[in-house]
């Protein structure tokens, strides 16, 4: 056993080559990142996702695979998306609430500037 393999190659029970596409992005002190992923998606489907695109992108594809992955593993039915909704849910009641607020201030103020009209009489 080579002490230097990445995650995923320790996970698939394989040497890991000079080359491997998974050693950069699965170290092998984080195991369940590539375990994750790989329950998901596949070991061959993510090594051709890593292969047709960018090296630049590749790191930043790997931690929303493992984003995903992870949702999905905690939420099989609807993984990412039920956050997604949640959020925009919460969005929604700030925006009313903003507005409400912005409201009840405009108020305020048309009463504070009545007033002083009231005054000055």
């Amino acid at each position: 056993m080579n002490p230097k393999r990445c995650a995923a190659c320790k996970y698939l029970r394989r040497r890991c080559p000079k080359d491997c596409i998974f050693s950069p992005y699965f170290p092998p002190s984080d195991p369940d990142k590539f375990a994750c992923i790989h329950r998901i998606y596949g070991a061959g489907n993510v090594s051709k996702m890593l292969q047709q695109i960018p090296v630049q992108t590749r790191a930043e594809a790997v931690e929303s695979l493992s984003f995903e992955a992870k949702c999905r593993v905690e939420d099989p039915v609807y993984g990412c998306v039920g956050i997604i909704s949640l959020l925009q849910t919460e969005i929604q009641k700030t925006q009313t609430l903003l507005a409400r607020t912005q409201a009840e201030i405009t108020v305020a103020q048309a009463k504070h500037s009545q007033t002083q009209v009231n005054e000055f009489m």
